[in-house]
């Protein structure tokens, strides 16, 4: 009787259990198709003809319009926007993790008047989002250095916006003995060459998780590129000259040759992650030991 008792209260006990666990999975289920649902309809769209997918009502395409990738590409000038984008990118993220490095090192190797002052408007910049609305100040000072017709003034604008890639960095930087570079200005290393040879190959995880943010964000970028682009089309990025596949010549809406656009842009980033992949798993490592 009481061995009776016990198997039922140990499964009493299993059934709360179990039941969290369907819902969990139920929800991570959940998730997944809402994230990965978009991704696929577009690629399976980027193989259907226009009017198949503009008629709706199939989710695999009858006939599979491999073409679509080829008439994208050209009608889109996609290598020239892909080179354009490529160099955007790359120089953005350099630039950013430069800016931030030094910056974050700064901040938490010395102590200067109005430090944490600074450190408040890095963190009140990443809250406050003025979007479109500095975006006409931000013009009119890259016309008066001379900016407005290139990608520089672009890449600029983008390093300035390094608050959260400055704050992964200081976080990569208390994980780090003060004690490894005082060691070094001690053997006659200045403050500069101990940060160029000593704490920037120790912050290689963090760099490379915050690289893979910048490059993300630099890469989707569509407003700046689109305004300092518009009396030089050549220098248009990949999201700009995606916008101009919605119409073809004909005045009718691509949506077919967008989707294989969209497709094709997503690669560069597919390699990036792959590329960063190591470092960025090391975060958690960086999280726990600061």
């Amino acid at each position: 009787m009481r061995e009776h008792t016990l198997k039922g209260g140990r499964s009493a006990t299993r059934l709360p259990v179990i039941a969290g666990k369907v819902i969990v999975w139920l929800f991570l289920a959940a998730v997944a198709v809402v994230t990965v649902f978009p991704i696929l309809m577009t690629v399976t769209g980027s193989l259907m003809t226009n009017a198949e997918l503009l008629g709706g009502g199939n989710i695999l395409p009858k006939s599979w319009q491999f073409g679509n990738y080829a008439d994208a590409w050209r009608q889109s000038n996609f290598a020239r926007f892909t080179w354009n984008s490529v160099f955007l990118s790359v120089m953005a993220t350099v630039g950013t993790l430069l800016v931030a490095a030094m910056a974050a090192y700064v901040v938490d190797r010395r102590s200067f008047p109005g430090k944490s002052l600074y450190i408040g408007l890095q963190a009140s910049t990443m809250f406050i989002s003025m979007g479109a609305i500095v975006l006409r100040p931000q013009f009119d000072l890259m016309v008066k250095l001379g900016l407005n017709t290139s990608l520089w003034g672009v890449i600029l604008i983008l390093m300035s916006a390094h608050a959260s890639t400055f704050f992964i960095l200081l976080s990569f930087l208390k994980a780090i003995p003060r004690e490894i570079d005082e060691s070094a200005m001690m053997d006659g290393a200045s403050f500069t060459r101990s940060f160029y040879r000593i704490i920037l190959p120790l912050l290689a995880p963090g760099l490379g998780v915050s690289g893979l943010f910048a490059f993300r964000h630099a890469w989707n970028e569509y407003i700046l590129p689109l305004v300092f682009t518009m009396t030089n089309p050549k220098l248009q990025t990949l999201t700009v000259g995606l916008a101009n596949l919605r119409y073809g010549s004909s005045a009718a809406m691509q949506t077919n040759l967008m989707m294989a656009g969209a497709c094709l842009s997503i690669v560069p980033m597919l390699i990036v992650y792959v590329l960063a992949n190591r470092t960025f798993m090391q975060v958690t490592a960086g999280s726990i030991k600061g």
